[in-house]
């Protein structure tokens, strides 16, 4: 169910991507010192939703869920991150970067259609 090691690294990868997408977002929008402390804080955020909220179960993960969700929110706290991540980089106008981390997402969800078929399944 989209375990493949090849493909976990790579979702590892676009985490971290998103991550630090989120903190260029900041430290590009706002001047200084601020600009770093937000996008530090929306990637702090990010990662805590990222890792509090999950699906039971879900071989992706630990397949622990310290707040358990249905796999359809799970599904689109995923979506959002990588999605405000995205817009992050078109908002400070690194577009071919957006593309490239949109294009990748899209890559990696079409790699893990069974874990899509059964987080959307998941009640």
């Amino acid at each position: 169910m989209g375990t493949h090691p090849v493909n976990l690294a790579f979702r590892f990868l676009l985490e971290l991507a998103a991550i630090a997408a989120l903190v260029v977002w900041g430290a590009r929008t706002i001047d200084g010192a601020w600009g770093w402390a937000v996008g530090i804080g929306a990637a702090v955020v990010g990662m805590v939703v990222w890792g509090t909220f999950r699906v039971p179960g879900d071989e992706s993960a630990s397949g622990e869920a310290p707040v358990a969700v249905a796999g359809p929110v799970r599904l689109g706290i995923e979506l959002a991150l990588f999605g405000l991540a995205t817009w992050g980089l078109v908002a400070v106008g690194l577009t071919t970067a957006a593309w490239i981390l949109g294009a990748a997402v899209v890559v990696h969800y079409a790699l893990s259609w069974d874990r899509i078929g059964w987080l959307v399944g998941a009640s």
